[in-house]
């Protein structure tokens, strides 16, 4: 639940590229107009406006015919403001949008582009305007951060307000997780000192070991546990709309209960050597249910990777 990487927004942005284009193109030209060339108080007003309505808006700014930036940046938070101070006067004739826009009557849509400001991932609309003679005043522009819009195209803003209590939650449940491991390594020690200390027969000495070795496959069952959540939830950014994410999850998660019952079938089958031939059968059982436990992860990893795959290839079809 850390933040979006950025190889993953840009996923996201080659797979809704079409909905981002026409959401963009919507929001500027409903707000396009003459008066926002000429006074600062109409642009501030549109910025609210559709800042209240797409928070994924960062700036809106006006450029002039040879690409001259000619009004602030406008922003409604203060937040925003600090980021993007300035900018009348500068010179914006090479941006891509600029060169885009120059050509063409219709909204452009660049591609994604590190800000130098806000050191995001952003992309810019532009669009052309002309006043009721046809005369060219600028090109309005916008500057929109690409997470945010990816968000909201996936109905995910609700969602992300609830993530830092979510990543608390996590994070108790993996410290208390890790302080059973703690309990279990000192358990586990204490039956290693109990081994020099033992004035019991020898069959229960030659038993000692095995009870060390089930403290500590537990303990790394559980720490496993534990650092899976904590790399999962906490520590890496999910995305619950994608089928692999809970795939990997779901993975790792039953492949920290194999390895603790194998070890534990294996612990049996060593103990029904030593003259304890009732922990033979169970033994057996154990291992019969890693390997069905085995036999089932392998077959939900598979399938879920082959369906993932149609549904790729089906969405590139239909594109």
């Amino acid at each position: 639940m850390a933040a979006v990487s950025y190889l993953s927004t840009i996923d996201r942005y080659h797979e809704c590229q079409h909905a981002i284009r026409e959401l963009l193109a919507s929001i500027l030209t409903g707000i396009g107009r003459s008066d926002l060339f000429m006074d600062s108080a109409s642009m501030r007003e549109a910025m609210c406006d559709i800042s209240s309505r797409y928070p994924f808006v960062d700036l809106l700014y006006t450029i002039d015919e040879k690409g001259m930036q000619s009004s602030d940046n406008i922003a409604c938070s203060k937040k925003r403001e600090v980021i993007g101070a300035g900018g009348i006067g500068h010179d914006r004739s090479q941006r891509p949008y600029y060169l885009l826009a120059r050509d063409l009557e219709s909204v452009v849509v660049t591609e994604p582009y590190l800000s130098t400001a806000s050191r995001k991932l952003c992309i810019s609309a532009a669009l052309k305007w002309r006043d009721a003679n046809g005369v060219v005043l600028g090109f309005i522009v916008l500057d929109i951060d690409l997470a945010g819009t990816v968000e909201f195209l996936m109905g995910d803003s609700l969602r992300k307000r609830f993530v830092p209590a979510f990543r608390v939650v996590y994070s108790i449940i993996v410290f208390g997780l890790f302080v059973v491991v703690g309990l279990l390594l000192l358990s586990a020690f204490h039956e290693v000192m109990s081994l020099f200390h033992a004035e019991a027969d020898r069959a229960s000495i030659q038993l000692k070991p095995f009870g060390v070795i089930i403290f500590l496959t537990l303990g790394l069952a559980v720490f496993d546990l534990g650092k899976t959540i904590l790399e999962e939830e906490v520590l890496m950014h999910k995305d619950i709309f994608r089928h692999s994410s809970t795939r990997r999850t779901i993975t790792r998660f039953i492949a920290a209960i194999l390895i603790a019952v194998s070890i534990e079938a294996l612990l049996m089958m060593f103990k029904s050597a030593l003259n304890e031939s009732l922990s033979i059968m169970p033994a057996v059982w154990m291992m019969l249910t890693a390997v069905g436990l085995l036999v089932g992860l392998g077959s939900y990893v598979y399938l879920g990777a082959r369906a993932e795959v149609l549904l790729v290839n089906n969405r590139a079809t239909a594109k």
